[in-house]
């Protein structure tokens, strides 16, 4: 059996300060227009005080770093492609403000070479250090054609 091209411990991470366009622009793409991610008069109401970005964009920033392991051993082994399962116990333990910066860390937690999966754990931490999303993430790993894999 060919052994995956990720183990146990691999490790990527990014990084990226919240914008205001970055709300505003998700919001129009998805037509998630609620008034938590766009109504700063709203927010200052609540206990919250201030506008939330959604927690499907943090996802997208998980994405970004399951694209980076990706590319990173894909470089390495070049038999095999890997393709998202999708991403379980995702929780949005703390709310992201805009100006918040977040650092996505996406560590590789289990191997099955038998099932050509891999699970990752992914942490998002604001610039406090605080955990304010988490997540796990499966990669399966497909044989190219021809690649003998």
């Amino acid at each position: 059996m060919i052994k995956l091209p990720v183990e146990i411990g691999d490790e990527v991470a990014f990084s990226k300060t919240i914008g205001e366009s970055d709300v505003y622009l998700f919001a129009g793409i998805t037509g998630d227009l609620a008034p938590v991610h766009t109504d700063e008069a709203f927010m200052q109401t609540t206990p919250f005080g201030r506008r939330i970005a959604h927690g499907v964009l943090l996802m997208g920033f998980m994405s970004t770093t399951s694209s980076l392991i990706i590319a990173k051993k894909e470089q390495a082994n070049g038999a095999e492609v890997a393709v998202s399962l999708g991403y379980d116990r995702v929780r949005f333990v703390k709310p992201v403000f805009i100006g918040d910066t977040v650092k996505v860390t996406y560590r590789v937690a289990e191997v099955d070479e038998a099932r050509r999966r891999s699970r990752a754990r992914i942490s998002v931490t604001n610039q406090r250090d605080e955990e304010v999303a988490v997540a796990e993430h499966i990669l399966k790993w497909v044989a190219k054609p021809g690649a003998g894999a």
